[in-house]
């Protein structure tokens, strides 16, 4: 908006001394003359000039018939002040739920009604011709300054929005259970309605509120550690995550189990897990791989270095064959253990003449011993030579 009212038209300067006069002497009429066409003009909206909006936009409507008359009188007259209230009535409008285009419209209102007024006052044309650019300038100046208010506020608004809901995702997902009134707060303040049950689901990439707005329905998301985290309410709704898997875009992403909100982090902790687990190759590069179906390989490969550890110890009597009976007698007793200890099941899966697998299995026994009849040890073995024999593979 210019400083001056010179700066919207010039030839205001030129007027007469006796415009500017005649103006401030009929100011509060015309005042009054301007509130009661806003007022009736609000009152068709289902809106008034009482409460707190209705005394700012009142502020803003004696503001504008002061300001104008005034510049009048007072061409040089700084309006910085003016601005301002502007500026603030277009936050408040976005702030109350209004479209900045309902401010817009009554100051147009308001600019012809002073326009009426003017013509009435007989004035010699150049003069009106001269109010008239001015007037309507003034009126696209204060709409302009209303709507960088209303898009101010909205851009701050957006910024909150963003830091209430990192916070209680950050609430949901942090060591320790949040206690229920904890996490009520921080959902109020987020305008997040509780859900009863939710699963994050981790994303590659950082544009965590695009895929929230795609994924819709309450979903709310986060940046943290360099990947997005999304909150799905009710995922068990159907069609939701169907509805997900379609707005990620072929990207790699992993969904946590559906649990209660206060194990919110055990949901994040598997799908977090899970992304790595597929940026490393050990599970699919899926763009939705429901962690549920690969709970095996996430116990097994959840601390890096310690299934190898079961494997280098559990199959120690391995080790001082050589490499290809090592492979032909790990695979054997891998498929022996799963077909739990059925040498056909075994011999089908290998596959194997089951005199063969007879043959070898008398070999491992004289290796392992008792521990091929300790159920804990065979769950030991079992899990050693899936990763052993998948990572060879």
């Amino acid at each position: 908006m210019p400083d001056a009212f010179t700066e919207l038209e010039p030839h205001v300067a030129e007027l007469p001394a006796e415009v500017g006069a005649r103006l401030r002497a009929e100011q509060p009429a015309l005042r009054d003359r301007v509130l009661r066409t806003i007022r009736t003009a609000m009152s068709g909206q289902g809106r008034s000039l009482t409460g707190g909006q209705g005394r700012g936009l009142t502020l803003g409507v004696e503001t504008a018939v002061d300001a104008f008359v005034w510049a009048v009188a007072e061409p040089g007259r700084d309006l910085t002040g003016t601005r301002e209230v502007f500026v603030g009535l277009g936050r408040t409008e976005y702030r109350e739920g209004h479209s900045v285009d309902a401010l817009r419209s009554i100051l147009t209102l308001g600019g012809r009604d002073i326009w009426a007024y003017l013509v009435g006052r007989e004035l010699p044309p150049t003069v009106l011709y001269a109010l008239a650019s001015a007037l309507f300038g003034f009126i696209d100046a204060l709409a302009g300054a209303a709507a960088q208010g209303y898009l101010d506020e909205q851009r701050q608004h957006a910024r909150d929005w963003d830091t209430t809901r990192r916070r209680l995702i950050t609430l949901l997902v942090q060591p320790g259970p949040p206690g229920a009134a904890a996490i009520l707060a921080a959902a109020d303040a987020a305008r997040w309605p509780l859900p009863g049950a939710v699963a994050v689901l981790s994303v590659e990439g950082t544009d965590g509120e695009r895929l929230a707005r795609r994924a819709g329905s309450g979903t709310i998301a986060t940046v943290i550690d360099d990947a997005t985290r999304l909150i799905l309410p009710e995922p068990a709704t159907p069609g939701r995550v169907a509805h997900v898997a379609a707005a990620l875009a072929g990207r790699r992403a992993a969904l946590g189990p559906a649990v209660g909100l206060g194990a919110a982090r055990l949901s994040y902790r598997l799908s977090r897990r899970a992304l790595q687990l597929q940026q490393e190759g050990v599970l699919p590069a899926e763009s939705l791989l429901r962690c549920d179906e690969h709970l095996v390989t996430l116990v097994t490969a959840w601390e890096p270095g310690l299934t190898g550890r079961l494997a280098e110890r559990c199959l120690a009597p391995l080790e001082p064959l050589g490499a290809a009976e090592r492979e032909v007698l790990g695979a054997t007793l891998l498929a022996w253990l799963r077909a739990q200890g059925q040498v056909l099941a075994a011999a089908a899966a290998l596959p194997a003449h089951p005199q063969t697998v007879r043959y070898r299995m008398r070999k491992i026994r004289r290796l392992f011993g008792a521990a091929l009849d300790d159920p804990d040890a065979r769950l030991a073995l079992q899990l050693a030579l899936s990763h052993q024999l998948g990572r060879e593979a």
